[in-house]
Parts: C-alpha cells; sequence; structure tokens
C-alpha cells in the first residue's frame, strides 16, 4: 500500500463508529494527529447520568441517547460552520442515530470498525479505567444496524494494531475523496 501524506485529504465531517472496544477513540486521536482536524471524543459529552447508568451495568435506551447525540451533532454542525472538518468518536450505533447525526444537510462520512466479538470481548476485559462494563458488549451487538452503503459508510475490519488500522483508516478517507 502506497503511503503518502496525510495532507492530500480533504477535511471532511468523519464519525469514527462501532461498538465500546472496537478502537473508535485510539483510531480517532490516531486520525486527529495525522491529519490535524479537530477531534471530540463523544463519550465526554454523555452526561453524567448516562455514564452513571452505564457503569452500573445498565444498557442506554432510545431516549437516554437522543440529547447526547444532539450534542454530537452541534458538535459537527460547529466543525461544518467553520470549514475545518472534524472527527467524532461515537458509537452510532443505529440507523436513526446515525440520521441525527446528519440532520440538518451534513454531510458526514462513517468510518465503521468492524471488530469480531471475541477480539472485543478480549480488548473490553483488558480495559481500565473506562466506564463501559464487559458486560454491555452484547448489549452493544444487539443494538447495532450496521450501516449501509447509502449512509457514506467506510467499512475497516479493525483487529489490528492501532498503527494498522490508522494507516488503513487513511487510504481509505484518500480512495474516498477521489470516488
Amino acid at each position: 500500500m502506497e503511503h503518502s501524506s496525510a495532507a492530500d485529504i480533504r477535511p471532511r465531517l468523519l464519525v469514527v463508529m462501532g461498538v465500546s472496544a472496537s478502537g473508535k477513540s485510539l483510531v480517532a486521536e490516531g486520525l486527529h494527529h495525522q491529519l490535524g482536524w479537530p477531534f471530540q471524543e463523544g463519550d465526554a459529552l454523555h452526561p453524567p447520568e448516562n455514564i452513571e447508568k452505564m457503569a452500573g451495568g445498565t444498557p442506554l435506551t432510545d431516549k437516554d441517547r437522543f440529547p447526547w447525540l444532539e450534542k454530537c451533532r452541534h458538535w459537527m454542525a460547529d466543525r461544518a460552520r467553520e470549514g475545518s472538518g472534524g472527527i467524532l468518536a461515537c458509537s452510532a450505533l443505529k440507523a436513526r442515530y446515525r440520521d441525527i447525526l446528519r440532520q440538518d444537510g451534513l454531510a458526514v462520512t462513517f468510518l465503521f470498525l468492524k471488530v469480531p466479538r471475541e477480539e472485543l470481548a478480549r480488548r473490553l476485559q483488558g480495559r481500565r479505567q473506562h466506564f463501559m462494563p464487559p458486560s454491555l458488549l452484547d448489549s452493544q451487538l444487539d443494538t447495532l444496524e450496521e450501516p449501509q452503503s447509502a449512509e457514506h459508510v467506510l467499512l475497516l475490519e479493525a483487529s489490528e494494531s492501532p498503527a494498522e488500522i490508522i494507516a488503513k483508516a487513511l487510504e481509505l478517507l484518500r480512495m474516498d475523496q477521489e470516488n
């Protein structure tokens, strides 16, 4: 795979999505460092009640998620107004959640990190200092509606090292802008 400078990738709104432990934050931060686009950790936009609920082992409901998704969309809308592009790490598990993120004509590219369940479970067991307990993995997988091509999605099998995944993500973004 030929690697050119990340500077040739035009800024856009990018949501790095997937279930817990798919590598959203690592990949989004890595892309931020490579591309220089603003980055927002979606988890940081959750209200304290959502964090407490998940930390206690209770899955979030749509009602819990909608205000959080609105905060995520507002962050992206601000980046669109600035013209800076932006990278949001956000699970975006359901099609209607992704619809919220695209409201008001926001042109969003979704980078879907797909990881086998066994690898996700391994990663969750090794996590420290994160509110999402391994017991919620199945609820996330049950909630996930994999994005369809009409949603402007880039699919990335994400079982390798973070550096390899980030390199593949950059290449996908580069190829996507050429189409």
